[in-house]
């Protein structure tokens, strides 16, 4: 049976958003797609006792929600729903050790202040072992599309740019395929960024390139990339590869790449670390004011 794609649900506009998204991946992958729903049980009540009866319910009305939203959004897509016990964050990190794909739901914040994602979403990101897509509330099947001729929002247009942010210091097969994945399942563009920035007068930093000049560093940057990609691009023949790199800060230079994008996909290492979940500064950067959805593909 076909691992599912697995979508967080609280019965939030955050939470419905995620679910047609993932709707709509499901029916890419040719996978089903299953609701989860966690919540935090009393340890001293009695299973059937009034408190769990009501979390009970409470889950089951989401559950309900989102599935009615999802059947009417996208008709084609085998689903199924799933009650979780437990604190959310664990809850959701053991759906995901069964699922293709997870994805949670972030909230749009007005102003340059960006997106606020939770507790929960960020324990997920940081600890899960498959790739988790995190997508903003208000997210519509036409913002995935490009505008139609007259400029007007549509769903039967090509697909925007699948936007990969790499970093060539520490490139990963599973980052890469996931994005030339998603690019092919979509017949999109695949645009590639790898940013790097100039070593400081005091030495050269580590991973840079001992060039005198600039331009001369930005050729073997590009040089490299070309190289790291070129498996790619003979595994992926039909999909359009577009390489970008950008003398600036990673989480600059993303920011700026993903605006219009369908998709921005960037990798998570995981670390073993007892301080507890953390994500790294671009990826975190990143997944707080990228307007787009954000796919973070873990690795070692």
């Amino acid at each position: 049976m076909l691992a599912p794609v697995i979508s967080g649900v609280d019965g939030s506009a955050e939470g419905l958003a995620a679910a047609e998204w993932a709707a709509r991946e499901a029916v890419r992958r040719e996978r089903p797609l299953r609701l989860v729903h966690a919540w935090n049980g009393h340890p001293r009540q009695a299973e059937g006792e009034p408190a769990n009866a009501t979390q009970r319910h409470l889950a089951r009305r989401a559950l309900r929600q989102a599935e009615a939203r999802v059947r009417g959004a996208c008709r084609g897509v085998g689903l199924d729903d799933k009650q979780l016990e437990g604190p959310a964050t664990a809850a959701l990190l053991h759906a995901a050790e069964q699922a293709d794909l997870l994805v949670l739901g972030s909230r749009g914040l007005s102003g340059f202040t960006g997106f606020l994602v939770g507790s929960v979403a960020l324990g997920v990101v940081a600890k899960a072992t498959r790739p988790v897509v995190l997508v903003r509330a208000g997210e519509e099947a036409e913002d995935e599309h490009l505008p139609a001729e007259d400029g007007s929002a549509s769903t039967r247009t090509g697909y925007r740019d699948v936007v990969l942010g790499i970093d060539l210091s520490n490139a990963r097969d599973e980052v890469i395929e996931f994005a030339f994945e998603a690019a092919r399942l979509r017949g999109a563009r695949l645009r590639v960024v790898h940013a790097w920035q100039p070593p400081s007068a005091l030495g050269l930093g580590p991973g840079d390139i001992a060039l005198v000049s600039e331009p001369r560093r930005a050729e073997e940057w590009q040089g490299f990339l070309s190289a790291v990609l070129q498996l790619w691009r003979d595994k992926y023949a039909d999909v359009d590869v577009l390489e970008s790199v950008v003398a600036d800060k990673a989480s600059t230079a993303l920011l700026r790449a993903a605006s219009g994008a369908s998709l921005l996909v960037i990798g998570h290492r995981l670390a073993d670390r007892p301080a507890g979940p953390r994500t790294g500064s671009v990826a975190h950067a990143v997944i707080h004011h990228v307007g787009c959805p954000v796919a973070v593909v873990p690795h070692e």
